[in-house]
């Protein structure tokens, strides 16, 4: 079976945006990118909400990203090789990227289904969606890229009121401080 991982990118407060929705802080460094690409390489297919995708979007809209050397050009070309599933009631059917599909609501069972059937991981991406699948006991693994910044508020990269036991399977600092903790949830 296919696991559904939840990789996100926080400062050390636990935001991935502050209070005025900025998130250029959170702005990967070459060797952090790179690492965070070898965690992604290995996913079949992205689980987006509407905000999500249209942020992620840009690494297939904006066609110069694929041929720019190093962790640019390589998460370009693995985000484009992945299938894409945007949940959003508002989105028009036909959107700027290839392979991605629109579905009009998060349905835990069908998620449980395509884990069960695809032969490939799977990565949920938003913090909301994310809250919603860890609620429904879908996220096997959770990946959190602390960067070494306090935001002191924003949108919280795991949702208010989320309960979760986690097991701490690995752990990695980098040069420029940010922490990376891969944890497999228990509960």
């Amino acid at each position: 079976m296919a696991q559904l991982i939840y990789v996100t990118i926080a400062s050390v407060d636990g935001y991935i945006e502050d209070e005025a929705g900025k998130f250029d802080w959170a702005e990967p460094s070459e060797e952090v990118h790179a690492a965070v690409n070898d965690l992604v390489r290995p996913v079949g297919t992205f689980l987006y909400g509407r905000r999500m995708y249209e942020t992620m979007a840009v690494w297939e809209t904006d066609t110069g990203l694929a041929t720019q050397p190093g962790p640019i050009g390589d998460f370009a070309r693995i985000w484009q090789a992945a299938d894409k599933v945007v949940y959003s009631t508002t989105l028009s059917p036909q959107v700027p990227t290839r392979r991605t599909r629109i579905e009009r609501t998060f349905d835990p069972d069908a998620v449980r289904q395509l884990k069960a059937s695809a032969p490939r991981d799977q990565m949920i991406g938003g913090a909301g969606l994310a809250a919603e699948a860890f609620a429904a006991g879908l996220v096997d693994e959770l990946h959190l890229v602390l960067r070494p910044v306090a935001v002191g508020g924003g949108k919280p990269a795991l949702g208010h009121g989320l309960r979760l036991d986690l097991e701490l399977l690995d752990q990695r600092r980098y040069t420029d401080g940010t922490v990376h903790l891969h944890h497999r949830v228990t509960t």
